[in-house]
């Protein structure tokens, strides 16, 4: 494995938060951002090698998240990953969102508001918040060997701050779309009463 964020360390590192500690959890400072600016010029030249190398880890790590992937759920052979083209394309979406993420760092409402949509969706794929802050630190580790001497200790975390961030707005917008769509599902009688204020 080789980096200190792995495995169990990724809890205490980027803590399990619950919905209330989303608008609790620090966004980045300017001077985070701008290291995180920085840095993603140089790792998103191997994008997708970074997604591809961040998911085996993912696997190899916490081997219960290919539970919430279909077509990686039985998949027990690492070097069949590493090739699968499913697996790319998943690794670029997630990349992708991470770079959307940071062009949207100088502006929080649309970062919040990405954020929580992909919450809300992660809803939808049965993915639940507990594997979402593993995501962060596995990336953490892809992007270390690409960064070579350009990583430091600050930089670090600031990338922890950042997902730290994204990840308690995803977790408020997962829980948002379970309390939405429980309260869909009650019958009329079910749901708490509306009170008839007109006159």
């Amino acid at each position: 494995m080789g980096c200190a964020i792995s495995g169990l360390a990724a809890k205490a590192e980027f803590g399990e938060r619950n919905t209330e500690d989303a608008a609790a959890a620090a966004h980045p400072s300017e001077a985070q951002i701008q290291m995180i600016k920085d840095s993603w010029k140089v790792i998103r030249d191997d994008i997708a090698k970074v997604g591809i190398i961040m998911f085996v880890r993912l696997f190899e790590t916490h081997p219960e998240c290919k539970d919430v992937f279909f077509l990686f759920r039985d998949v027990e052979d690492l070097e069949r990953l590493r090739t699968s083209r499913e697996l790319r394309a998943h690794g670029l979406r997630v990349m992708s969102f991470i770079e959307k993420s940071v062009a949207r760092l100088d502006h929080l409402d649309r970062l919040e508001a990405l954020a929580l949509e992909l919450g809300k969706s992660h809803y939808h794929y049965n993915a639940p918040p507990k594997y979402y802050s593993y995501v962060g630190a596995e990336f953490i580790c892809a992007v270390q060997p690409i960064l070579k001497e350009r990583w430091t200790a600050e930089l670090e975390e600031a990338w922890k701050t950042m997902f730290q961030y994204v990840t308690s707005l995803m977790r408020k917008g997962y829980h948002e779309e379970s309390t939405r769509q429980r309260h869909l599902t009650l019958t009329p009688k079910d749901r708490p009463e509306k009170r008839n204020t007109a006159l």
